[in-house]
């Protein structure tokens, strides 16, 4: 759900919570590691056909292949004494653990994944693509609870269908969630290569200003990508082009920025909430307090979700 998924609040500070409230349904993610999760082969799996090393032949001292009737040792045809129990299995590489992936309820059906999302899948091995969306149904459900483990759950899907442009989406979202703005960044160029989709630019340029990139943010405040974006999605992009505005030390434009947009909309989803925090963190930024604690608690009033740390903020200015 990249158009569920926002950027974080339009200020400086950076550090506040989460700009989404914890998903308790299964979809879709809307994160690549410092491991790309990538395994060796081209079809994104391990080199063995069952995803575990190959132990390769039998053989007596020296490297050599025993030969028929030959004994390598006493009791036992590979010179090593039996010690009474099967050998323990390799262990997993952490390229095969990558793949692996964590462990799935019994419960998560690749049904639970949004049709049109399974329809991304469609050109996938039926198993395979079960595989993918169960993994894709784990990452989306854990993002805003677990988002390491709803990582993983991505990497997994990567793993197994990296040119997937839905996958490297629900990567990069995953990625995004966690910090690791360069590896979002990455996943979110590879699933605009292969979906041409552009509702991941807010995310995206987010995490340039998060690189400490902000003249790269504001590449993406273009009427092309502008015209690909609902409402929603314009207005995430706008906090962070004002946001980038503010790094660069331009307030005025920030708030400018912020004005053109619906601050005073009836509407009472989660990003009309970041974007009167937005407003009013740059008000203060700017001197203005009195307006600032009046935005705030404007913001207050439909942060009915707790996705904001705007209650403290309104503490430390009253107080």
């Amino acid at each position: 759900m990249a158009q569920d998924r926002n950027p974080r609040n339009g200020g400086n500070n950076r550090g506040g919570k989460p700009g989404n409230k914890p998903g308790n349904t299964r979809g879709k993610p809307t994160s690549s590691g410092r491991n790309s999760g990538k395994p060796s082969s081209r079809d994104g799996k391990p080199s063995s056909r069952d995803g575990k090393p190959t132990s390769g032949p039998r053989s007596g001292p020296g490297g050599q292949r025993s030969g028929p009737g030959q004994r390598s040792g006493p009791g036992s045809r590979s010179g090593a004494p039996r010690s009474g129990g099967r050998p323990s299995a390799p262990e997993r590489t952490a390229e095969q653990k990558i793949y692996d992936g964590p462990p799935i309820p019994d419960d998560v059906s690749a049904k639970d994944l949004d049709k049109h999302a399974r329809q991304e899948l469609s050109g996938l091995p039926d198993k395979l693509a079960d595989k993918v969306a169960r993994h894709l149904v784990m990452a989306g459900t854990l993002l805003h609870t677990d988002p390491e483990t709803a990582h993983k759950h991505a990497l997994a899907a990567r793993a197994r269908a990296m040119r997937v442009g839905l996958v490297r989406e629900a990567t990069g979202e995953t990625a995004y969630a966690l910090g690791n703005w360069a590896e979002a960044l990455a996943e979110f160029r590879a699933a605009r290569r292969m979906t041409g989709r552009h509702i991941y630019a807010p995310m995206m340029a987010d995490a340039e200003r998060a690189l400490g990139r902000p003249e790269k943010a504001l590449e993406y405040d273009n009427p092309t990508t502008r015209a690909h974006l609902d409402e929603p999605g314009n207005t995430e992009l706008s906090i962070v082009i004002a946001g980038a505005r503010r790094d660069l030390g331009h307030l005025d434009a920030a708030l400018h920025i912020l004005e053109t947009e619906p601050l005073h909309t009836t509407n009472r989803s989660d990003w009309v909430t970041r974007l009167r925090y937005a407003y009013a963190d740059t008000l203060l930024a700017t001197g203005n307090t009195q307006d600032a604690i009046t935005w705030f608690h404007r913001t207050a009033g439909t942060d009915t979700h707790h996705t904001t740390d705007v209650h403290d903020r309104l503490k430390q200015l009253e107080n």
